[in-house]
C-alpha cells in the first residue's frame, strides 16, 4: 500500500529571508526525496516578495515510506546561510515552520451514473393526479450518501432533472466547505513558527543538512 503524506512549509510572518529559505529548504526536501525514492508533488505554493521564493508550499509526499520522511521534515526548519538581499546582516538563521497536514481527499464528482432515481408518491400541490402517478423523484448519490427529493414538477421527467441538479449543487457546496476549512487550517500554520531549537538544520551545500531531531 502505498504512503502518502502531506506537508506545508511556511515562512510564517517572517522576512522575504524566511521566503527564500522556503524555497531552499524546498529544494533540499526534493532532492532527499528523490534519493529516497520518495515522490513530492507540488499541490500548491504562494509566491514570496523576491522572484523564484515561496512564501509557503503545500506538498503530497508518497511512496514507501513516505510517511516516516515525512515526519522526518516536520517541526521547526532552520536554513543557516547569510542574506542574499542584506550584505553584511548578522542574522544567518532563518526559521520555517513545517507542519504535517491531513490527507488531501479527492474532492467529489458528479455523475449521473452514480445515482440512484427511483419514483416516489408525495402529496401537496398538483393533487391526486401526481400522487398516483409518483411523478416526483428521490435520488441518490451512492459515493456520498446524499439525498434529495424533488416534487415541484407535474412530471416525473421534470422532477428528475431538479434532483439531479440539486445532487450537483449540493456536491458542489460540500466540496467548497471542505476546502475553506483546509484553508482555514493551513492558514493557522502560518502562526505556529516557532524559532529556535529547531527540528532540522540545512547548509548551502550538498549533503551539509543536519537532522538534530533524534
Amino acid at each position: 500500500m502505498t504512503e502518502v503524506g502531506v506537508l506545508l512549509l511556511s515562512a510564517g510572518r517572517g522576512p522575504a529571508e524566511c521566503a527564500w529559505a522556503v524555497t531552499e529548504l524546498l529544494r533540499r526536501l526534493e532532492s532527499e526525496a528523490a534519493s529516497c525514492a520518495v515522490s513530492v508533488r507540488r499541490l500548491e505554493s504562494v509566491p514570496g516578495p523576491k522572484p523564484g521564493t515561496h512564501l509557503s508550499a503545500l506538498l503530497e509526499i508518497s511512496g514507501r515510506g513516505a510517511v516516516a520522511f515525512t515526519e522526518s521534515w516536520t517541526g521547526t526548519l532552520c536554513w543557516q546561510a547569510a542574506s542574499p538581499y542584506r550584505p553584511g546582516h548578522g542574522r544567518k538563521n532563518w526559521y520555517v515552520v513545517a507542519e504535517r497536514q491531513g490527507e488531501t481527499a479527492p474532492a467529489a464528482t458528479f455523475d449521473e451514473g452514480d445515482v440512484d432515481v427511483v419514483p416516489v408518491r408525495t402529496g401537496g400541490p398538483g393533487g391526486q393526479h401526481r400522487n398516483k402517478a409518483s411523478t416526483a423523484v428521490r435520488a441518490t448519490h451512492r459515493p456520498t450518501g446524499f439525498v434529495v427529493v424533488a416534487d415541484e414538477e407535474r412530471y416525473f421527467t421534470a422532477n428528475r432533472r431538479l434532483a439531479l441538479q440539486r445532487l450537483r449543487d449540493r456536491i458542489e457546496d460540500g466540496n467548497a466547505a471542505v476546502e475553506r476549512s483546509a484553508v482555514a487550517a493551513r492558514r493557522g500554520t502560518h502562526d505556529q513558527l516557532i524559532r529556535g531549537n529547531p527540528a532540522r538544520v540545512e547548509r548551502p551545500g550538498a549533503g551539509n543538512g543536519a537532522r538534530v531531531r533524534g
